[in-house]
């Protein structure tokens, strides 16, 4: 996860062309998994929350879903969507085009912000997560759900392990993710109280290598990094890491698993009324005790 402000990881001009072709009318909707689980996992968190909020913003959740997981909840009186994409805003929901590392929304102006896979491919991650914070009203919530851990480690495993037997070297070829530490350690950072980070993993099987990277092309997440190589790839380097990729990680059926690490953060803009933290190692508090503690007095 980037964390230096003004370097550049990723191509995020690139990453919009993509998007638009994922987000297509031709694109199965089977490839969309991630963004659908993930969106009903923060949905199922938010409906922990025992209060309502009165303006929410569904951050980068690129086709609505999330906005209309939020408002089918009852915890929102108004919803507010922001893309990059003017495309991928059409629809009754109040909406602006904006940037995730330029937020077009007023110092403590909205109450809830949910952001759904999208933080991990942000070069200013750690500045997003300061406009958030500054972005909510006293005691309002953040929710974000974003790829992180061991994300495609069996897969970029298999490509450098190829292109150092085949070239003598490596290039990177797939993005880096932060790890459940990193993703605490940010929201302590950006200034948000009672921070809770946890992960859910999915498996994913394929047939082969290939198969998983046709997925991904599809979802738009083929190597966007600046620093990518502009040199083609050979067929002969695919082909070679397929055979790593099925040797080292395919099941006694012969198909390959794939890795989907998705990282859950939580954090609340501090109020007065907020539980107080505990000492450094001492916390014994899960996201369901974080998330319902923060009842509605009234």
């Amino acid at each position: 996860m980037p964390e230096t402000p003004g370097h550049r990881v990723f191509d995020r001009e690139l990453l919009d062309r993509r998007r638009r072709r994922w987000l297509g009318d031709g694109t199965p909707p089977s490839v969309r998994f991630l963004l659908t689980a993930a969106a009903d996992e923060l949905a199922e968190r938010l409906s922990l929350v025992e209060r309502r909020f009165e303006v929410a913003v569904d951050l980068a959740g690129h086709t609505g879903e999330m906005a209309t997981q939020i408002l089918a909840s009852g915890k929102a009186g108004r919803i507010v969507r922001i893309e990059r994409l003017p495309t991928l805003l059409d629809g009754p929901d109040l909406a602006a085009v904006g940037d995730e590392e330029a937020l077009p929304l007023a110092e403590a102006s909205v109450d809830l912000i949910v952001s759904t896979l999208s933080l991990h491919l942000t070069n200013d991650t750690p500045g997003v997560l300061v406009q958030c914070r500054r972005a909510l009203r006293p005691d309002g919530l953040f929710l974000c759900g974003f790829l992180g851990g061991d994300t495609l480690s069996e897969l970029r495993a298999s490509l450098f392990a190829a292109e150092a037997e085949l070239l003598g070297g490596v290039s990177p070829r797939v993005a880096p993710f932060a790890d459940i530490r990193d993703a605490g350690a940010l929201l302590q950072r950006a200034g948000f109280a009672l921070p809770v980070t946890d992960q859910d993993r999915l498996t994913v099987r394929y047939d082969n290598l290939f198969q998983l990277m046709q997925d991904l092309r599809a979802m738009g997440m083929a190597n966007m990094l600046v620093e990518r190589s502009r040199r083609p790839a050979s067929r002969r380097l695919f082909l070679r890491a397929a055979e790593i990729y099925a040797e080292r990680y395919a099941d006694p059926d012969g198909r390959i698993r794939a890795t989907f690490d998705i990282i859950y953060m939580s954090g609340w803009a501090p109020h007065e009324s907020q539980q107080k933290p505990l000492r450094p190692g001492s916390a014994k508090t899960s996201l369901a005790a974080a998330l319902g503690d923060r009842s509605d007095p009234a």
